[in-house]
């Protein structure tokens, strides 16, 4: 029997965020997650090798590629509205898990236990989901200076929001990150590489 699970998830690319908001340059879904992805990784290691944690790096990076795949069938739900308050935020969570179980349920039967463990939070591991939820702020952040470069103000209230949100969090890691990492991204390409340059000039030396 033929299963519809990653024809599914491949659809995440068709998927636009920031639905109330001009955009200079679209994101979709897709692209995201691999950024988050990406981001929680790199917060993990920086757990590991400054904080002197344990995490698993590798499954952070897994359950921040799939973090979203819900939204392949609910779509990207605005911020204003999803969190517009309390009742409509339980609202929108059991929306989501209604939509995981949907995904779930395209997969052989088989392999359903094996992916359960990345669409839903597992015992032992509320520390690696928080760390996935501050990579997702952090993605959404880079966004924020991205269309800010741009010349795009519409995304300067949620910079803000989004910058408050993150320090609220009390993540050690997601601190590390935005003050060793994040000013990078407020660079032109040219002043990227030149930093690179002049780093491989004094490691010659």
């Amino acid at each position: 029997m033929s299963s519809s699970f990653f024809a599914m998830l491949s659809r995440m690319k068709y998927i636009k965020r920031w639905a109330l908001m001009r955009n200079s340059e679209p994101e979709n879904i897709s692209e995201h997650s691999l950024e988050v992805s990406m981001l929680a990784h790199g917060l993990a290691v920086l757990g590991n090798r400054r904080l002197g944690k344990q995490l698993d790096a590798d499954r952070c990076a897994v359950i921040g590629l799939f973090h979203d795949a819900g939204e392949i069938i609910t779509g990207d739900m605005p911020t204003p509205i999803k969190y517009y308050n309390r009742q409509m935020q339980n609202v929108f969570h059991a929306i989501e898990d209604d939509a995981s179980e949907a995904l779930l349920s395209m997969l052989p039967e088989d392999l359903r236990d094996d992916y359960r463990g990345l669409f839903f939070r597992q015992e032992g591991e509320d520390e690696l989901w928080r760390i996935v939820k501050a990579a997702d702020k952090i993605s959404a952040l880079i966004k924020c200076i991205e269309e800010g470069k741009a010349g795009n103000r519409e995304f300067d209230s949620a910079k803000k929001t989004l910058t408050d949100s993150i320090h609220a969090m009390q993540v050690p890691e997601a601190e590390l990150f935005l003050d060793e990492f994040l000013p990078a991204y407020y660079r032109t390409l040219d002043e990227l590489s030149a930093g690179s340059e002049e780093k491989a000039g004094s490691d010659e030396h």
